[in-house]
């Protein structure tokens, strides 16, 4: 294929005006075709809706005068403790068109997790739905400055006041706030890989700064009859800014599903609405792939475009996806505080197997070494993105001015990972920092091995860390979790490690192998491998 990279990157010039609002941008400037669809929704139990950009916007004027009316103003703090339902958006677009910042809190944090981020954030109201009450109930009392409490979908307890109740006292009618594209936005508190959670704090433009990587990743999105969605939950910037957000933003409809992710009814559900863009996570893949490894034979499909993040999706998913989806996987690379930076667009540049692709347009990353200095074609160095004049920068860490300086070494803002890049300009993701071994000398990342080891038909997921050992520091251990069928063996352990041995160097192969039921994961649908590392630590100082 021809390859128009330095064409469309070179071409390109930012264009963030002094006043923006996302509320505004996402959801007003559509709001007056009133037939004009935003968001398909259903659950589990099979509720299904059908909302308009009309219904959405009169929904968040009222939600804005009712939080107004509770003495919530600009600057302010309000939790969004939402799964995947309307309410979150309208939450989202109420508060970002009073100026008020929104905080989105996983349904899934228990009391420990809400209390740090809430008390930290000092946050002066929160929204619940029925799975995320009780976590925020046993803690209400320890955060004074939460003075409101609102409860989506029947969630009732005392001093926790009626969505519905509230909504239908208030206006339909509000002007939105003048912001301007550097005023803060989104608190997104980070998945506290290294150390506790740190809240970024976005600003206005940040969506903006999201745009080009989205359409690319999707093969120029938005495009005639585009229905996008994504099992990612909307509490993350990867649910928020790489599916429901921009999906708004373009007067697109999307569809949300409040449920467990489960492979045959993702593909039941982009069956039944004609989803045609998906970001899905490599784990996500991995499970669709091995659980419906031929999708054609039993659905009928309308995907043109998949994005995939978070993890590296490996040679294997990216053929298969290929070959079974008729779909080239457009790999990407971000983080909460700098996302959609990196990533393929297979549609205008080569997707190589394996790759987390290029620079998008509007961004400069390089790949550098500790003093800042860019290194040589092909060397490993840490990611980072150079922050001048580029809006998808977060403004800082909240209250913590010393963890905003230690991300930075002149203008190149870290990422913590690290890659290597060739000399067409495409990146080749290596891992974190902290995921990064040595064994008998040799620097040992887990991605390759991963990948090697996912090939097998036997192997559904895995993770690989460094176990201490005296001998050579560390040697490779595999964490596995098997396909449905298979059963854990002294023989299956000796076929996984002379299957990794026959395709990569003899230091890379595992030399202990643990099956596992499953493997520890952030909810953004990353593996904790520090928590994999730190039960081997213990294990390894009992055995002293």
């Amino acid at each position: 294929m021809q390859d128009r990279y330095r064409e469309v990157y070179d071409s390109f010039k930012w264009e963030v005006p002094a006043r923006f609002n996302i509320g505004a941008a996402c959801c007003g400037r559509h709001s007056s075709e009133r037939s004009r669809l935003a968001l398909y929704w259903e659950d589990e139990a099979g509720s299904a809706l059908a909302v308009t950009f009309w219904d959405l916007q009169q929904q968040a004027n009222r939600l804005s005068n009712a939080l107004a009316g509770l003495g919530v103003v600009r600057g302010d703090r309000v939790g969004i403790i939402l799964p995947q339902r309307p309410e979150t958006a309208i939450a989202h677009i109420a508060c970002y068109q009073m100026g008020v910042v929104a905080m989105p809190l996983s349904v899934l944090f228990g009391p420990d997790a809400l209390e740090y981020r809430l008390q930290d954030s000092e946050a002066v109201a929160a929204l619940v739905d029925p799975a995320s009450l009780p976590g925020l109930a046993p803690i209400r009392d320890r955060l004074p400055l939460l003075e409101h409490v609102v409860g989506v979908a029947g969630a009732r307890e005392s001093r926790v006041q009626s969505w519905e109740k509230l909504l239908e006292k208030a206006s339909p009618h509000f002007a939105p706030v003048a912001t301007a594209a550097g005023d803060p936005a989104l608190l997104v508190y980070t998945s506290g890989t290294t150390g506790p959670p740190k809240g970024a704090l976005m600003p206005q433009r940040v969506l903006l700064g999201n745009l080009p990587g989205f359409g690319h990743s999707h093969d120029l999105y938005p495009q005639t009859g585009d229905l996008f969605w994504s099992p990612a939950d909307w509490a993350w910037t990867g649910g928020l800014m790489d599916a429901l957000l921009p999906s708004l933003y373009h007067g697109t409809p999307l569809l949300g599903y409040r449920g467990r992710f489960d492979p045959e009814k993702s593909f039941w559900l982009m069956q039944k609405y004609g989803v045609r863009n998906s970001f899905l996570f490599p784990t996500a893949l991995k499970m669709m792939m091995k659980t419906v490894p031929q999708p054609k034979k039993r659905y009928e499909l309308s995907l043109r475009s998949i994005m995939s993040a978070g993890e590296s999706v490996g040679e294997t998913v990216f053929e298969w996806s290929r070959e079974a989806l008729g779909v080239t996987v457009n790999e990407m690379f971000g983080q909460t505080e700098i996302n959609y930076i990196v990533g393929n667009s297979q549609s205008l540049w080569p997707a190589k197997p394996g790759s987390i692709g290029r620079p998008y347009p509007g961004h400069r990353v390089a790949c550098i070494d500790e003093t800042g200095d860019e290194v040589p074609i092909g060397q490993i160095g840490e990611v980072a993105a150079w922050d001048e004049d580029d809006p998808v920068f977060f403004l800082e860490y909240w209250k913590n001015p010393e963890a905003t300086q230690a991300k930075y070494t002149g203008k190149w803002c870290r990422t913590g990972d690290l890659a290597k890049r060739d000399e067409d300009g495409d990146f080749w993701y290596q891992g974190r920092i902290d995921d990064m071994f040595k064994s008998a000398g040799y620097r040992i990342g887990p991605s390759e091995i991963e990948n090697c080891l996912v090939k097998h038909p036997a192997v559904a997921n895995c993770a690989v860390v460094g176990s201490p050992d005296r001998e050579r520091t560390h040697i490779v251990k595999a964490f596995i979790v098997l396909t449905p069928g298979y059963e854990a063996s002294a023989a299956l352990e000796a076929e996984l490690q002379q299957h990794v041995r026959g395709k990569l160097a003899p230091y890379e192969y595992p030399k202990e192998i643990e099956f596992m039921d499953s493997l520890p994961m952030t909810t953004t649908g990353k593996v904790q491998r520090r928590v994999l590392r730190q039960r081997e630590e213990e294990r390894k100082k009992g055995k002293a």
